[in-house]
């Protein structure tokens, strides 16, 4: 069942698959869940708690013997000393987000690493190529999180990027299964990366509150947040809280984010804004991430191969 191709080659891993860096949420316990799957896992940085994360890595290395990767989100690096503190760390994989990819791209390249940036235009990866990345991750704006600000759909952006490209790309946004994975294939990339999914996974650190509210949540239950405010757009599970900051846009979208710890861990759902993409209407249980990740495959196989009998009759 394994998946060969430039990414799985590039990182090491047996499947194609990445779990999103989630701020607070992309820690030991999910990421080494994900990684002792055969997927790649991600330790993030922009909580930007380095002397927590280093901890986090090392749990990683106690909790797997797989590769996983780091995330370096460039708005909100606060340490200029975070690509040494990177390399430090030993990791051979590293994504970058949410800023000029050329920053910090020659240095880690310098010392050894893979850089995949994401992008969530075709200008961003055009950039990205030129500024030496070995790969790209294409968001489109069905995903949760932090979006720009004019946004674009998978199904228009991931095609269009990899006709435009050489380098391998991963999809992300609105991935979830093998249906979406062999979707994302057939528009060019090699691999996809899941966030609401993971997010909502038996081994994600959040309160179950908000697993359960992904779980009951409809296709329509997400909304699009500070389209032409200050700061970022982005993506939340629909609450009072996030409806009406849909209404009332704020001076800074971020001081939302100011309960996060208590959203996140402690349950509470209108104490900050819950990042989740649209797929959440497609989850219906919350499962163990070696479940999530078995069943992808499979069925990927299982789709292409059932597309393939049904369509290539001579």
């Amino acid at each position: 069942m394994k998946i060969s191709n430039r990414v799985t080659e590039l990182l090491g891993v047996d499947y194609p698959v990445i779990q999103a860096p989630m701020g607070w949420i992309a820690r030991a316990q999910l990421a080494s869940a994900v990684s002792n799957a055969g997927a790649m896992g991600i330790i993030e940085t922009s909580s930007g708690d380095l002397d927590a994360i280093r901890g986090e890595i090392r749990k990683m290395r106690e909790l797997t013997d797989k590769p996983f990767g780091v995330n370096i989100a460039l708005a909100y690096v606060r340490d200029p000393g975070i690509v040494q503190f990177v390399v430090d760390q030993g990791v051979k994989f590293v994504t970058t987000s949410a800023g000029d990819p050329s920053r910090y791209c020659a240095d880690l390249k310098a010392a050894g690493l893979t850089v995949f940036h994401v992008v969530p235009t075709l200008a961003g990866a055009l950039k990205a190529v030129a500024a030496g990345v070995d790969g790209l991750i294409v968001e489109g704006s069905e995903g949760g999180g932090f979006k720009n600000q004019r946004d674009v759909a998978s199904m228009v952006l991931l095609p269009l990027v990899c006709s435009k490209v050489d380098v391998p790309v991963i999809g992300a946004g609105g991935f979830s299964d093998g249906a979406t994975m062999a979707a994302a294939f057939a528009m060019g990339a090699e691999g996809i990366q899941m966030g609401t999914r993971m997010l909502s996974a038996s081994e994600s650190p959040v309160h179950d509150n908000w697993k359960k509210a992904i779980v009951e949540a409809q296709e329509t239950d997400t909304v699009f947040l500070n389209r032409g405010g200050k700061g970022p757009a982005l993506r939340a599970l629909r609450t009072a809280r996030s409806t009406r900051v849909e209404q009332q846009v704020p001076e800074s979208i971020m001081s939302e984010f100011a309960g996060v710890q208590a959203l996140y861990f402690g349950g509470d759902m209108e104490a900050a804004i819950a990042l989740t993409g649209q797929v959440c209407g497609r989850i219906d249980a919350v499962r163990p991430v070696q479940d999530i990740i078995e069943e992808t495959v499979r069925d990927f196989h299982a789709t292409v191969a059932r597309l393939a009998a049904r369509y290539n009759r001579g």
